[in-house]
């Protein structure tokens, strides 16, 4: 029996984690096209502080974001979280009622139109619609992929959700990443960066991390061929050529922006005879800092590409259930919180602590004892 009502974490505006509220809300119905999920378990992301905070414009001075279609689509009371694991519960006009009971994980992108192959205008559920901290989600049946895999559980799934995943998909592939290319992972320990890791070795690529050295045995074992000490900028051109031996990097992943981009401009192009391609950072996160002083002749000179990326595309995200399917892609789960401890979970992740590594999940309350106790962060 789906209730009428449930319980969410409702976004109330912009602001600090009091904008959180946790609140009875109606139970959403699936409408045609769509499936209605009981949520097991929701990843967070760090977009969803960014979001709540006004961190995302795309203009100077403005407090809205992800206006790329041209109107604002974040609008309160919103219900966040786009990494969705659970249970189809009802199926809406058009969708077989044999998907009942079927786990799935979402594609979170709300896509603007049916392309596979591009991603123009990217929004989000749990931005632009409402999201899975909740106890049910009303979602579309063509994203809502099913994850058959029993040595997973829910929270695991909900781990390798595709904000993370498929962003580290789409860094890659919009530079062209291919087998034995040197690339370095700025923000190696995160959900992007552990997920470009596992991504360049099924590419054959050969991710080097930029990470605190307390998670080098963790990142080397998850496939870093080195991790760089990201505390000793100051040497860190040498520090690379060590590594190896003596070659640039080919591509950067950046997540880190701010004054760090400069450095990693250098650890591409200090021997352009070296190379057989042109350098590329991807650029999808700027946690170090939204503006990087950068002089162009550096740019045009040594012909560096630059790709911003925002989320992915239809081919990229099934990509990636293929290869959880196929057990290529493993989960990196640090822990759990109830949905009515969100406000814990947020402190928790802005203050972690050094052994911090991969995904937080959030457990609705009624879901905790058979998907999150078990993987519980526990007070200090």
């Amino acid at each position: 029996m789906i209730p009428t009502t449930m319980k969410a974490m409702v976004l109330t505006g912009y602001g600090g984690i009091d904008r959180l509220q946790y609140r009875d809300v109606a139970t959403p119905s699936p409408g045609p096209g769509e499936v209605l999920v009981q949520v097991t378990a929701t990843a967070k992301n760090n977009t969803d502080r960014k979001a709540r905070e006004g961190l995302y414009p795309t203009k100077k001075g403005e407090m809205q974001s992800f206006q790329m279609g041209g109107e604002p689509t974040l609008r309160f009371p919103r219900i966040q979280g786009a990494d969705i694991a659970g249970r189809v519960v009802a199926v809406g006009e058009g969708v077989s009622e044999s998907r009942l009971g079927e786990r799935g994980l979402l594609d979170f992108n709300i896509y603007a139109n049916e392309r596979r192959d591009i991603n123009l205008t990217p929004d989000y559920y749990g931005h632009g619609a409402d999201g899975g901290y909740a106890e049910y989600a009303a979602l579309p049946a063509e994203q809502f992929h099913h994850i058959p895999n029993s040595e997973l559980s829910d929270a695991e799934v909900a781990a390798m959700g595709m904000c993370s995943y498929q962003t580290a998909m789409h860094m890659l592939t919009s530079a062209g990443i291919t087998a034995g290319e040197r690339v370095l992972v700025t923000g190696a320990s995160g959900g992007v960066g552990t997920a470009l890791i596992q991504l360049c070795r099924i590419l054959g690529a050969i991710p080097y991390a930029l990470s605190q050295q307390d998670k080098s045995d963790a990142l080397l074992t998850l496939g870093a061929e080195a991790v760089l000490d990201r505390a000793d900028m100051a040497t860190f051109v040498d520090r690379v050529k060590a590594e190896t031996g003596g070659k640039p990097f080919d591509a950067v992943m950046d997540l880190v922006g701010g004054e760090m981009t400069d450095i990693f401009i250098d650890a591409m192009i200090f021997d352009m005879n070296a190379r057989s391609s042109y350098p590329r950072l991807s650029i999808a996160g700027a946690s170090g800092g939204n503006i990087s002083e950068i002089l162009w002749t550096r740019i045009y000179l040594y012909q560096v590409q630059i790709f911003g990326v925002s989320h992915g595309t239809r081919e990229e995200a099934e990509q990636l259930v293929a290869w959880i399917r196929e057990g290529q892609l493993k989960p990196v789960l640090h822990g759990a919180f109830a949905l009515s401890d969100l406000h814990r979970a947020e402190e928790y992740f802005m203050n972690r602590a050094s052994n911090f590594l991969g995904k937080i999940v959030i457990v609705p309350d009624s879901q905790w004892q058979e998907h999150g106790k078990l993987f519980a962060v526990e007070r200090p």
